[in-house]
């Protein structure tokens, strides 16, 4: 098999395995592909959806994947503190087209404070694009593997960090290292969790079938299709992300830093803001969602759809 070829196997293998760790390493299109790439839609009736999605595939009338599209939620105080105050949950993926990231940009700007995912000292507040690159992080490098491979950009060559709104919302590394040894777990462990996971949907026959598909489409020079097994591995994430959770139910990479975001939203509120965002990757929002309607009484009022990847010509 020839390099190139190779490097595609590998780099779906192993984004499939450890595509829900890539906001751990933030700490750590082309002519008509463009075209269905800021599509929005709005979905009011939410009462009817028997649980949250933020992260799906849309597909035409006859069954054909279009695109793969992450969700906008938004949430209504309904009670309590902060009562008539909102706050969007936004999906993050960490390989989008330029013009999904375009779009985000411009929504950034109407938020009074915009809450954002960085395993990162507090105190640097912003992203570090040359640390984020480096040699020793290899989920960075896994990124920008997916980016090439996929023929789309990588999210922090995209995002507009700079602006005065933009809040840090997630832990230090020292944080998330000291959660872990309290709780007795480890990135070893909960690899190893998720890894168990993976390989029992993999024995199943959608899971054998979705592998033999995954391969076949690594080593071809089909975009589109590949671009396809990747999104229908991608609308799992949330399952892969609940397999990381210890005995309690919870875990360092999800649970816990999605406590540490919602402080921060707490403190934001409490300083006077009153419409917030949350910045997240996607396989987050389903435990913040919940909480919000459990633990704040908020509502969920409506949810846009925003085309990150097209997945036809």
């Amino acid at each position: 098999m020839k390099t190139r070829g190779m490097f595609r196997l590998f780099t779906v293998f192993a984004a499939t395995c450890f595509s829900t760790l890539s906001p751990f390493a933030m700490g750590q299109e082309k002519g008509a592909a463009a075209k269905a790439s800021t599509n929005s839609e709005v979905s009011k009736d939410l009462a009817k959806e028997e649980r949250a999605s933020f992260l799906r595939i849309k597909k035409s009338d006859k069954g054909e994947a279009e695109s793969l599209q992450v969700a906008v939620a938004r949430y209504v105080f309904d009670e309590g503190e902060f009562k008539g105050a909102r706050v969007d949950l936004i999906g993050a993926v960490h390989v989008a087209t330029k013009e999904y990231y375009q779009e985000l940009n411009k929504r950034f700007k109407t938020y009074d404070a915009m809450l954002y995912e960085l395993v990162a000292d507090p105190s640097a507040n912003k992203p570090d694009k040359r640390a984020e690159r480096g040699g020793f992080n290899p989920i960075g490098a896994l990124q920008t593997g997916m980016k090439d491979v996929l023929d789309l950009k990588f999210q922090l060559d995209e995002v507009d960090y700079s602006p005065a709104n933009f809040v840090h919302a997630d832990m230090s590394p020292d944080d998330f290292v000291d959660d872990m040894s309290r709780r007795g777990d480890s990135v070893i462990g909960m690899v190893a969790r998720m890894w168990g996971a993976g390989l029992a949907a993999q024995n199943s026959k959608k899971g054998s079938a979705q592998q033999t598909e995954m391969f076949a489409a690594a080593v071809s020079k089909d975009t589109f299709k590949l671009r396809r097994v990747m999104a229908d591995q991608f609308e799992s994430m949330d399952a892969q992300m609940a397999a990381m959770a210890d005995k309690n139910g919870k875990s360092t990479l999800l649970t816990e830093r999605n406590t540490k975001a919602l402080q921060v939203m707490e403190q934001e509120l409490r300083a006077g803001k009153k419409n917030l965002a949350i910045f997240y990757g996607a396989a987050h929002l389903l435990d913040m969602h919940q909480r919000l309607i459990r633990d704040y009484k908020a509502s969920q009022t409506k949810t846009e759809w925003l085309d990150a990847w097209p997945l036809s010509k």
